[in-house]
């Protein structure tokens, strides 16, 4: 018999965006309690080091922009990036929640815009929603979890890694918390697996991801994946684990990113033999990882000009980039071929514009990038519920799964990632476990 130390109603397992977002959303039912056990929020979260980004298609900020856009469209984009037709009840539920989402976001007084300035790769509309600072995902995450402190039926204990998962006869019904070196164990009616994926673990990486070489890694030291073995053993399924999130966009020996609207505006990618290599529109960030690792040296060059950084510099990346002086400034065209090691005449080759964009002209801003690793995109299959499913497809009694823990959205190839879908996946999934949750322990 196990003896309890705590009891509660949600235990949830980590405190990033499907954690915190779960918690305030079964919290707003007085009679249910929750315990949200975080790692370390001194490390960090995965969404608290993005640029915030939210996708929802059909919000107000759309409308009164004059674009037309709906939760349907916004899961046919996902789902024809990621020819991922099994996952479609999973996409069409998140999709459905995101409008919504945003919205309350928004009404408990965070500051959101609609990206009109965000053109990504697989998108038939602008619908990338961000905070009107562009300070990014940690703004986003500070004030959620401020949220919680207001409510009473909330603990948010950090600093306390949970350790194992507590099961009866097939079903969940609590966790094992390290809090100061010391094991406690604390029953709970439900159990939401909330945490960060596995491409912090080497061991992991190797054995799924060996196809991705050595990217440089964007993501946070807790994403461990120490989830997924508790939930194999009561039979949970894993599925799309060759998937990530990756980025080619990542600057050599600086670990930043450039804009993901920079090509939309006119940059251009020369390899080290001079050469233009890839639509730079037709890819997202994550297939264009694929395709610099390819290159020599996996890396090139991404070329800009003052248009192009007039359009983007406000960004968070960029921000951070001109502040780690990883950009680089070539008035002109003979500076820029000398950087590359070309002649002026090749270089001005390799900048002819595709057929229906502008030329660039300069002054020309640089800076080398490479393939990088942000987060995995595979985990344990889920319903559109967030209740993890057996290979039979029954859900496990008491057992919940969201963020990267879970399957993510890209399908079975990291080319499928679209912009945005880290964030839709994980707070989407909290919003609609959270709600059920919530209603579940109505009287």
């Amino acid at each position: 018999m196990t003896v309890w130390d705590a009891e509660v109603d949600v235990a949830v397992v980590g405190g990033g965006a499907c954690g915190v977002m779960t918690a305030l959303r079964a919290a707003r039912n007085p009679a249910v309690t929750v315990a949200v056990f975080e790692k370390s929020a001194r490390e960090g979260c995965n969404a608290a080091i993005s640029s915030g980004s939210l996708a929802a298609g059909g919000t107000r900020w759309q409308a009164a922009a004059g674009i037309e856009d709906s939760p349907e469209r916004h899961a046919e984009d996902i789902l024809r990036a990621s020819g991922d037709e099994e996952w479609r009840q999973v996409v069409e539920a998140l999709c459905g929640a995101a409008p919504e989402m945003v919205h309350w976001i928004a009404d408990t007084g965070y500051p959101i815009e609609l990206g009109t300035d965000m053109p990504r790769a697989g998108m038939t509309a602008r619908r990338l929603h961000t905070d009107t600072g562009r300070l990014g995902g940690g703004r986003l995450m500070r004030h959620l979890r401020a949220l919680i402190d207001k409510h009473g039926n909330v603990a948010f204990v950090d600093e306390a890694p949970v350790i194992d998962l507590v099961s009866h006869l097939g079903e969940a019904t609590g966790v094992v918390v390290s809090q100061n070196g010391s094991p406690q164990r604390i029953r709970a009616g439900a159990v939401v697996l909330a945490a960060d994926g596995f491409a912090g673990n080497r061991a992991l990486v190797e054995e799924h991801l060996p196809h991705l070489g050595t990217p440089f890694y964007g993501g946070v030291s807790t994403s461990t994946g120490d989830a997924l073995g508790w939930a194999l053993r009561l039979g949970g399924q894993l599925r799309n684990m060759g998937a990530a999130l990756r980025s080619g966009l990542v600057v050599v020996d600086h670990g930043t990113r450039v804009s993901p609207a920079l090509p939309f505006n006119g940059a251009v990618l020369v390899n080290l033999d001079g050469e233009r290599f890839v639509d730079e529109e037709s890819k997202g960030y994550s297939s264009m990882a694929g395709v610099l690792r390819r290159q020599p040296g996996e890396r090139a060059a991404m070329i800009w000009d003052a248009t192009a950084m007039a359009a983007t510099r406000e960004s968070e990346m960029m921000r951070e980039c001109l502040a780690a002086g990883a950009i680089h400034d070539h008035p002109t065209i003979k500076d820029l071929a000398a950087s590359l090691h070309r002649t002026p005449e090749e270089t001005e080759r390799a900048l002819i514009p595709f057929p229906g964009r502008r030329h660039l002209t300069a002054p020309y801003h640089l800076a080398w990038v490479t393939h990088g690793l942000l987060a995995t995109q595979g985990g344990l299959v889920i319903d559109p519920s967030g209740r993890v499913l057996t290979a039979a497809g029954e859900p496990i009694p008491g057992l919940y799964a969201g963020g990267g823990t879970a399957c993510g959205l890209a399908g079975p190839h990291s080319d499928g990632y679209l912009s945005g879908n880290g964030l839709l996946a994980a707070f989407g999934m909290g919003w609609l476990i959270g709600d059920n949750l919530s209603s579940k322990h109505r009287s």
